[in-house]
């Protein structure tokens, strides 16, 4: 059971996720052709640690067996999704992942992956677009070219 659930009218989410960097480019996906972009990962369910949680949505979302490399940030959000009226808690670590030699396209062309009845859709971002994407969440689109040596907390107001 994933770690998410509404108290009031808000909703709480607990989910890692993580940052795939190759040559000045960014690992994002989404789910629609219109859609935002957002990096790989997911929600941690009870009992598995954050960790686990990253790992195991690796192997579902890309089919790839990644390595955890350190944490970056711990970030406290508070958000209203686009085209909806529900508030959302989220707390998300994000970690800094070491992609396998294989497993994973290279090319600036974006990939697909199915898991179950959903269709990913990734690309390597380059940076220099990362200011300008559809892309969640904002705070990444400065801090990425930052990242800190240690485990961050930070919060978020969007």
């Amino acid at each position: 059971m994933d770690i998410t659930f509404t108290v009031g009218d808000q909703l709480f989410n607990y989910r890692v996720a993580g940052l795939f960097l190759r040559e000045g480019r960014l690992l994002v996906m989404r789910d629609a052709p219109e859609g935002n972009w957002y990096l790989p990962g997911g929600r941690v369910a009870v009992g598995e640690t954050a960790e686990a949680a990253l790992l195991r949505e690796m192997r579902e979302e890309l089919g790839i067996s990644a390595e955890i490399h350190r944490p970056l940030w711990l970030n406290q959000s508070f958000f209203v999704p686009d085209g909806t009226q529900q508030k959302v808690h989220e707390l998300c670590l994000y970690f800094l992942m070491e992609t396998p030699e294989s497993g994973l396209p290279t090319g600036v062309e974006p990939f697909f992956r199915r898991e179950g009845a959903e269709v990913h859709e990734f690309c390597w971002l380059p940076f220099a677009q990362l200011r300008d994407a559809y892309f969640y969440p904002l705070f990444l689109k400065e801090a990425v070219f930052h990242l800190p040596d240690a485990l961050t907390l930070r919060a978020e107001y969007e």
